[in-house]
């Protein structure tokens, strides 16, 4: 039966292919939880190659990968999300069948490895409409933890208007949204040598965290429960330039409880920013039941952070908080 069956009927999916077969018991020692975890279903690693937009570390991702580095890491569970260039390559009906396709075999992972998994639905965004549908049918039909969205999608960011059907439903619902930086087209190729991700990833974070903090769309949507990337990118960094925009008359309006306050409410994961600097500026602005452990697999491994996260100085009260404490107050699935 069809993981559409299943869930519509109540009745138990069978996986299908055998690198869905249920996975060892979890050790005992396993406990973290990754917040940041890439997977790859295989229709849309089938579509990013004919459209020549596959990363290589991506493309040869399987469970059985990501079930091993998590076994090595102690890591209990990976809420899943499908990574960059996503699923929409300019024509949103195929944008519409990846997204289902990718939360469909993200929910038969789930199903088929109890405890393992978690997922962040894909969203054919920039079709609107099309994005609405597929929150409804991830969350109530599949039901997943939430949903995943790119920093930008062409030259809007995510406090754009374009997107307040999108936010309005999710904070109708209370979502979980989990955010991932992209290249934006404005600046992937200002430094021939140097990966734009090294840059822009930090970079574009930031654009999205301004452009949703300062369009007012924070404080429109309150009940929506924002995660930011990689420690919230250079964010950091600029809290001072943010600060004191957010004190002009004509942003005050747009953050009425003030620019500080409002970055606290966000979440931020660890993933690539596993080091005294990134994490120490970023706990000097939140407090730490707002991070969580990420690891960015397959582009990086769960023991390298784990071992990163541990040199950062925290307290084994506040890394129990950050290495599953705080996600389990957070995604229900949990609790």
């Amino acid at each position: 039966m069809s993981i559409r069956g299943h869930f519509l009927a109540g009745i138990g999916a069978a996986a299908t292919a055998s690198v869905l077969r249920p996975a060892p018991a979890v050790a005992q020692a396993a406990f973290r939880v990754d917040v940041h975890h890439h997977l790859a279903p295989p229709q849309y690693v089938k579509a990013a190659l004919t459209h020549s937009r596959m990363d290589p570390s991506v493309a040869a991702w399987t469970p059985e990968r990501s079930l091993a580095d998590m076994e090595a890491a102690g890591v209990a569970t990976a809420i899943l999300s499908v990574s960059n260039p996503g699923v929409y390559f300019g024509d949103a009906a195929e944008a519409r069948s990846l997204a289902r396709s990718s939360n469909e075999y993200g929910a038969e992972l789930i199903h088929s490895n109890p405890g393992r998994f978690g997922m962040f639905a894909a969203l054919p965004l920039p079709d609107i409409d099309g994005t609405l549908g597929e929150i409804a049918y991830a969350l109530d039909t599949l039901a997943l933890d939430g949903v995943g969205m790119f920093t930008s999608y062409g030259a809007k960011w995510l406090g754009d208007p374009f997107f307040a059907p999108v936010w309005e439903e999710l904070n109708r619902r209370r979502a979980v949204v989990f955010t991932h930086p992209v290249i934006n087209a404005c600046c992937g190729s200002l430094i021939p040598l140097v990966n734009p991700r090294v840059i822009e990833f930090g970079a574009e974070t930031a654009r999205t965290i301004a452009s949703f903090v300062f369009s007012g769309a924070a404080a429109r949507y309150p009940n929506v429960r924002v995660i930011f990337s990689h420690a919230g990118g250079t964010m950091p960094f600029l809290i001072e330039r943010f600060t004191e925009m957010g004190k002009e008359p004509a942003m005050a309006a747009n953050v009425p409880s003030g620019v500080v306050n409002t970055l606290q409410r966000f979440y931020y994961d660890t993933a690539q920013s596993s080091n005294p600097e990134a994490l120490g500026a970023l706990t000097k602005l939140v407090p730490t039941s707002q991070v969580l452990f990420g690891s960015d697999f397959p582009f990086r491994t769960e023991t390298e952070h784990v071992k990163n996260l541990h040199g950062c100085g925290f307290s084994g009260k506040q890394l129990a908080a950050i290495e599953r404490g705080n996600a389990s107050r957070l995604i229900a699935r949990l609790a």
